[in-house]
């Protein structure tokens, strides 16, 4: 398995906001996961790139600006789905009216933000 396989897998449980609990959504965990991934140490020994606390703060403030007219960062305000209401799950995915459309944007929004923080730092 190649390690980019491994990173999306390791998102997996993320979707429905951290294991379908509908609190802070998988988009942003999945930059700051990003971010801690490039800067972090890999070992208790090791040292932290002082860059990843403050990437990941900005990350935050950056969700936190696109998600302000949604109603917050947590997935029940973006999506608006009772993630353990079966058929509602069913909807989000299988409907073109559902909300679905709105985290796609936002994850599309985000992505391009995390590029630019990146390459700002030379990634």
């Amino acid at each position: 398995m190649k390690n980019g396989d491994l990173v999306i897998k390791a998102m997996g449980a993320f979707g429905g906001g951290i294991a379908s609990t509908g609190r802070v959504c998988g988009i942003l965990i999945g930059g700051v996961s990003t971010v801690s991934t490039i800067f972090s140490r890999s070992s208790p020994e090791g040292k932290e790139d002082p860059r990843m606390w403050r990437l990941s703060y900005k990350l935050t403030k950056i969700f936190e600006d696109l998600t302000s007219e949604l109603g917050g960062i947590n997935c029940s305000n973006i999506a608006r789905v009772n993630w353990k209401d079966k058929e509602e799950v069913q909807s989000f995915y299988n409907s073109s009216a559902s909300r679905r459309q709105i985290c796609f944007k936002l994850l599309e929004d985000f992505t391009e933000e995390l590029g630019k923080v990146l390459e700002k730092e030379g990634f």
